[in-house]
């Protein structure tokens, strides 16, 4: 087992001890529903599953499977039933997530109900907050007190003078001009109790300015101390030559495409499956950032070109939105257009055994005996529509409801 893998392991099992301590004493039974227990096995057509004390102790047939006595059961004729959904690229930012150790328990639940488990959402990576806001939030989710997902989180490093145009000019950003700099922020911020690093490989400084890059240097050096922890690097690319940083200094995810280039070159591609290097596509938000609708076409056109490519040469996809950034909560428009690269079976892919398997989380991503019962229950089968997986009926995180439909 590698280093990256153990750390996440560890991270997963920590947090959810807690959570699993609140989940209901009861098992939960979902009875009648179609069941995909992966995205690779055949589906399940009049199926059961059974979650006792957070973790699956049964799935199958029907007439296979005994419910318990004292088991909460429900009905799921004509709904499907998946792995709950990871969500690789989120934000806890903005003014819902301040004071996060003290606010309205009601009302940060309210927040996450909107956010995220609204759409399905167990487990997630927040790629760039305050950490004093979002370390004390994953603290009061995992203790149960807010209903929410599993919450991951890294620390944030941008190239000297790379203070995109976007986040506000009084905000205080870590920027590194050296290796040495870099490195000493990500030993900080890991030591913090984050669980990885995200690098501006590729800083927006405004329409008809210059794309601000991180060094390669700069960026091998902080990954080089998160590798060494056992944890992923996460790379905001923002052009071609981002793309190149995040292979020279071994990042292992684009958290974006780059839809501005024309497309992945070909020796790109070689070195992104060679090196195992894995990308978050989070085509909706370029719909959101003009409004301009010939631009949002060739924007989301470009994007959906480079995760096909990326997906055709065998990559790693993993599901994102950039939600917290974007207040784009509805994840309808994400799925439509990666379908229109990928098949349903791959989207689904994306959601569950993609990320779980990347990240080394063992317990999670299929539904089998002895995994976390963290599910989604759909309202359509996804098989038939991509969209269907924002048809969520129940989202629940170790056997506890954390989103039901009214």
């Amino acid at each position: 087992m590698n280093n990256l893998v153990r750390a996440v392991l560890v991270a997963l099992f920590v947090t959810s001890l807690g959570y699993c301590a609140a989940a209901r004493a009861n098992a939960l039974a979902l009875v009648g529903c179609k069941i995909y227990a992966s995205a690779a096995a055949a589906p399940v057509a009049d199926g059961t599953v059974v979650v006792s004390d957070g973790v699956i102790s049964a799935v199958g047939a029907r007439d296979a499977v005994q419910v318990p006595n004292d088991a909460r059961v429900i009905d799921c004729a004509g709904k499907t039933v998946v792995a709950g959904f990871w969500n690789s690229h989120v934000h806890f930012t903005g003014p819902a997530w301040t004071n996060a150790a003290n606010a309205s328990a009601a009302e940060l639940e309210a927040k996450m109900r909107e956010m995220l488990t609204r759409w399905g959402f167990t487990t997630v990576w927040d790629l760039g907050s305050d950490p004093r806001n979002s370390l004390a939030l994953r603290g009061r989710v995992d203790a149960g007190e807010v209903a929410g997902p599993h919450i991951l989180l890294t620390g944030n490093i941008f190239p000297k003078g790379g203070h995109p145009v976007y986040l506000p000019p009084q905000l205080q950003l870590p920027e590194a001009a050296t290796p040495e700099e870099a490195a000493q922020m990500a030993d900080a911020d890991l030591r913090m109790g984050l669980d990885g690093m995200k690098l501006f490989t590729g800083a927006f400084m405004g329409p008809g300015r210059p794309v601000v890059n991180m060094e390669a240097a700069v960026a091998k050096a902080a990954a080089d101390v998160t590798h060494a922890a056992g944890k992923p690097v996460f790379a905001h690319p923002q052009n071609g030559r981002g793309v190149d940083v995040v292979l020279d200094g071994g990042i292992n995810v684009l958290a974006h495409t780059v839809p501005t280039e024309t497309g992945y070159t070909i020796e790109q591609l070689s070195r992104f499956k060679s090196q195992g290097t894995a990308l978050i596509p989070t085509l909706s938000l370029w719909t959101t950032v003009t409004s301009d609708p010939a631009a949002v076409a060739r924007l989301t056109e470009s994007g959906i070109s480079q995760l096909k490519a990326f997906s055709g040469n065998g990559g790693v996809v993993l599901f994102g939105t950039d939600v917290g950034f974007t207040t784009l909560y509805d994840t309808t428009i994400e799925f439509e257009l990666m379908q229109r690269a990928i098949p349903a079976s791959e989207v689904l892919a994306s959601l569950t055994t993609n990320p779980a398997g990347y990240f080394g989380a063992v317990k999670k991503g299929r539904i089998e005996q002895g995994l976390d019962g963290d599910l989604v229950v759909l309202d359509a089968d996804p098989s038939m529509d991509a969209r269907n997986f924002a048809k969520i009926a129940y989202t629940i995180r170790a056997g506890r409801i954390i989103y039901q439909r009214q």
